[in-house]
């Protein structure tokens, strides 16, 4: 095994019997995804957002729920896909991210929900070694399914600690 393959494997995080269970899977420009179910708070569909001036190009503004402002993410923009107008099937994903001092609530744009599965752990491999110049750790592990691959995300390293102090 060579150098950067070492250095790529310890730096991605680890695929273990803490990552089975059940997954929130939705579907981003035809690829398959996944979150933790207990990171999700509520799936609702599109709501108007109220953009904010400066901020990043994937943060599309915030949303008033039950009374709660909430920023909202496009997570198409954010993984660098193209942009792509709202359908009846678009949804907001509200989860809960760790953020420096408690949990905030954020919401994500995706083009549909699918469903929830459950994964076992013989199921999930480590995330792809890309080299160590890219960061993958908002990567748990790729979900061999029924259906292909699914894609699960590790919520809190969705955002940047940076971005989150920007939200």
């Amino acid at each position: 095994m060579s150098e950067e393959e070492q250095v790529t494997k310890i730096d991605s995080p680890p695929v273990s019997k803490e990552n089975e269970g059940k997954y929130l899977t939705f579907q981003l420009a035809e690829e398959g995804y996944g979150i933790g179910i207990l990171k999700v708070r509520e799936i609702i569909g599109m709501l108007p957002v109220t953009p904010v001036p400066q901020t990043p190009h994937f943060l599309k503004g915030v949303i008033n729920l039950r009374g709660q402002v909430i920023p909202v993410v496009d997570l198409r923009l954010k993984f660098g896909l193209p942009e792509e107008d709202y359908t009846e099937r678009t949804s907001i994903i509200v989860v809960e991210v760790k953020g420096l001092t408690n949990n905030i609530p954020i919401g994500i744009v995706v083009d549909t929900v699918s469903e929830v599965i459950s994964i076992q752990a013989r199921e999930i491999e480590p995330p792809p070694a890309f080299g160590s110049t890219i960061d993958m750790n908002f990567i748990l592990g790729m979900a061999k399914t029924g259906d292909g691959v699914k894609i699960l995300l590790n919520i809190d390293y969705v955002l940047s600690a940076e971005e989150l102090g920007a939200l």
